[in-house]
């Protein structure tokens, strides 16, 4: 269960990058396939062994959604002091960021889209690097971690029937 709470963390604030740094990298458009495959030997009833397969979901932000940008989450999640114990100054600069309704200050509602992302500090990007870095995560883990957290978010803010949670979860799958 450790690890889920890592993931909820990771989306509280979202994602507690590394310190305050900010990184210039683009947003960009993926057109591989958002799953992956692995193949599982299995013996059946009769003996005989078969190959099935199983798809696991590839992280991708889902463009419009902007769940993770939704700070004050809640008691379902982790404070921001839990998440950033070791990190004064970012907690510092994640305070600064809550609005008073609880979502960031440089989250635009009517486009979904972040202001500042090519500026966005580090704790907003998901990315294998950031949550070994923060969370320990394994990058093979990376996907279904990174999925995970996604997934908390967007029941919490939109609900467990929403729209933004069906699009995620087409998105991850390729369904």
């Amino acid at each position: 269960m450790a690890t889920t709470v890592c993931l909820s963390r990771a989306l509280i604030a979202p994602a507690r990058f590394t310190a305050v740094q900010c990184a210039s990298s683009k947003r960009t458009t993926s057109t591989s396939s958002s799953t992956k495959t692995r193949r599982n030997k299995t013996e059946t009833t009769d003996g005989k062994k078969r190959v099935s397969k199983r798809t696991e979901p590839t992280w991708q932000c889902a463009s419009g959604c902007g769940a993770c940008c939704k700070l004050a989450k809640g008691p379902a999640f982790p404070s921001p002091e839990e998440i950033f114990s070791d990190d004064p100054d970012s907690l510092q600069l994640f305070k600064t960021l809550i609005g008073p309704d609880g979502w960031c200050i440089h989250y635009k509602a009517d486009t979904r889209t972040c202001s500042i992302y090519n500026e966005r500090p580090t704790f907003c990007r998901v990315e294998p690097e950031v949550f070994e870095n923060l969370y320990g995560i394994k990058p093979w883990r990376f996907n279904k971690e990174a999925c995970t957290a996604c997934v908390d978010s967007i029941k919490l803010v939109y609900g467990s029937e929403s729209q933004e949670l069906k699009n995620f979860k087409q998105l991850t799958r390729g369904r």
